[in-house]
């Protein structure tokens, strides 16, 4: 779950609070921290063109027609993230959501799948 959750606060569109986010509703939570603080920094420079293509792309999707039209083409300037700033918001969220969910379950399959086949080992 920490994993997880650490994905979905690299994702959410909070910069620059992020991390503290995500390590003080961790410990709320009573997850494990430092998982969740080292999974949270999925939004590293080389990552952040992808996230914020993709959040404008899945805002695109939940808005509809109404979402403005990014190719990739188009993607090139920061004020093209501002123009669309409700497009990016909601688009990120949905990400995380999603992404964190799929790291969880993820996640959770390979920890599983390890823990069985060390038990069987003699």
């Amino acid at each position: 779950m920490s994993i997880g959750y650490g994905v979905f606060w690299g994702i959410v569109p909070l910069w620059g609070y992020q991390m503290l986010c995500c390590v003080s509703t961790a410990l709320l939570f009573r997850l494990n921290a430092t998982l969740a603080a080292i999974a949270s920094n999925i939004s590293i420079p080389p990552m952040i063109p992808l996230i914020l293509y993709l959040s404008f792309l899945t805002g695109g999707l939940c808005l509809g027609d109404t979402g403005a039209d990014l190719s990739l083409d188009k993607f090139t300037d920061f004020d093209v993230v501002m123009a669309n700033l409700y497009q990016y918001v909601i688009g990120a969220v949905v990400l995380a959501v999603v992404v964190g969910l799929l790291t969880t379950l993820t996640t959770f399959v390979l920890l599983e799948y390890i823990f069985k086949r060390k038990s069987k080992r003699p």
